[in-house]
């Protein structure tokens, strides 16, 4: 194990770090913690491995015969692996080479390494971790805001296109829906190769880092920002605006910026901001200020009227199976009143509570 050269990144893992310091009780520990089954371990690691073979074969790009040659021997030392009997384990059946060979047959299309089979990640130090229990809220349990929930559907499509896409800042009234809005979409087109990467926003000085590594792959990506704002002196701000305005340095072909805010300014500004003593303090201001119109695609998001949020909580309702009554929308209305007013979050909120009570009886 020690000598593997294409798969060499598996060695990282801490199945395949004890096979190759010969530590058999460690080699156990961590197999059993990965489920007990030697083949599958093998088989999920290279094909959740990024490698020089899958990222050429995923370009389109001839792979020099030396390095198909030494993946083959690879695949043969760990199929033998996988062949080998013991006791303490188990060992399903697998072909390896047939498996990756399928792999790499559409991964240009479906993607390679951790975002072939994951749809939604978060950013941890330098890794890309997936998110083991996304949000799997879909398009059609959505109700309202179809006007806005279209246009940004059009945008994401035509990023799956490979057209032109705008950075999208989805702001307006706490509830209404914008973050739900950008999973949806995620989740719509999941299977034609979009994927989310949640970033918090004391984490957008790694945006160039996280756009480089995104640059050369197939897929295409979503970098989503919830509940974004600045303050004045906000050392993340210029990083933003350099990716807003199109730097070439730090923009991801494949890649767009979705962002969420209850701010129109993304800025905070105080009075005390404006009564500076900096020279050109009225155009610090402004840029401040109009950092919101860098993107290129605004969607607002406002409360609902008292109309509209019955209307959510009827629909939400139909998919729960709860009956509709006078009754009902005096509770749903008197329930707004300590969530939020009338917002989608508090017709859901209002929804599991009556769920709740339901299964209590």
């Amino acid at each position: 194990m020690k000598n593997l050269v294409v798969f060499r990144s598996i060695l990282k893992l801490p199945v395949f770090r004890a096979l190759a310091e010969s530590d058999d009780a460690e080699f156990l520990h961590a197999l059993y913690e990965d489920g007990a089954d030697l083949s599958k371990t093998v088989l999920r690691a290279i094909l959740n491995d990024d490698n020089i073979y899958v990222r050429l074969t995923a370009k389109g790009k001839d792979v020099p015969e030396v390095i198909v040659n030494q993946a083959d021997r690879e695949l043969t030392i760990m199929q033998a692996l996988c062949d080998r009997r013991d006791s303490r384990y188990e060992a399903s059946p697998v072909d390896l080479k047939a498996a990756y060979a399928a792999y790499l047959s559409d991964c240009s299309v479906k993607g390679y390494g951790v975002f072939r089979e994951n749809v939604m990640f978060r950013v941890e130090g330098d890794e890309i971790i997936p998110i083991t229990s996304p949000d799997e809220v879909s398009v059609d349990k959505l109700i309202g805001y179809e006007a806005q929930r279209n246009e940004l559907l059009a945008n994401t499509r035509a990023l799956l296109a490979g057209l032109p896409a705008a950075n999208a800042l989805l702001v307006g009234d706490a509830g209404t829906g914008k973050s739900t809005t950008v999973k949806a979409a995620v989740n719509l087109y999941a299977k034609n190769g979009l994927r989310l990467i949640e970033l918090r926003k004391s984490q957008l000085h790694d945006l160039p880092k996280i756009m480089e590594k995104l640059r050369e792959n197939p897929l295409k990506f979503i970098i989503f920002v919830d509940d974004l704002s600045f303050t004045k002196n906000d050392d993340d701000f210029s990083v933003l605006k350099a990716i807003l305005e199109g730097s070439a340095s730090v923009k991801a072909p494949n890649a767009v910026i979705y962002a969420t805010s209850n701010r129109r300014h993304l800025v905070k500004e105080s009075f005390s901001d404006r009564e500076g003593d900096e020279i050109h303090l009225n155009d610090t201001i402004q840029e401040l200020m109009s950092l919101s119109n860098r993107f290129g695609l605004s969607i607002l998001f406002t409360k609902p009227s008292k109309k509209v949020y019955l209307d959510i909580v009827h629909g939400l309702c139909g998919f729960a199976g709860i009956p509709v009554s006078d009754e009902l929308d005096i509770k749903a209305a008197a329930f707004s009143l300590n969530h939020g007013g009338f917002t989608p979050r508090s017709a859901e909120q209002f929804v599991n509570s009556v769920i709740s009570s339901k299964v209590k009886e």
